[in-house]
């Protein structure tokens, strides 16, 4: 009933934080050196993770739409017609909410990972040879 709002919650959270460390990125611009190691910004990656956040959000709010759990006027949740309603929706925010904010979570734990991979895997011949 209300589970999209975990997610979104998360996702603003996650998006204040992504600003502010842009802003110190900014501040303070890493020492380009021909010996340094290329990595990808912790701003790009809460990015990533931000996006995440509001698909996920967004698929699920279209679903309770879809079935007629979120309508166009006060008080917006059908569940907060009724006080046993209310009791359910809070159950499905802290089981379902939650358990999609965590996977999307860990899933982009695994993307972050994967590119620090990617970008300190060493350069192939074949590679070398491509850029020339």
């Amino acid at each position: 009933m209300a589970c999209f709002l975990v997610p979104t919650g998360e996702a603003l959270v996650v998006k204040a934080i992504e600003k502010i460390e842009e802003k110190k990125e900014v501040a303070a611009p890493a020492e380009h050196t021909t010996d340094s190691i290329v990595k990808v910004p912790l701003s790009k990656k809460l990015k990533w993770l931000s996006h995440m956040l509001w698909g996920g959000a967004a698929l699920l709010a279209f679903e309770h739409i879809w079935h007629g759990e979120v309508v166009p006027f006060p008080p917006f949740l059908t569940a907060m017609n009724d006080a046993a309603d209310k009791a359910e929706m809070l159950h499905e925010m802290s089981t379902v909410g939650v358990t999609m904010a965590a996977i999307i979570t860990l899933v982009w734990l695994g993307m972050c990972v994967a590119a620090d991979v990617i970008v300190k895997r060493p350069e192939t011949s074949s590679e070398a040879t491509e850029t020339l």
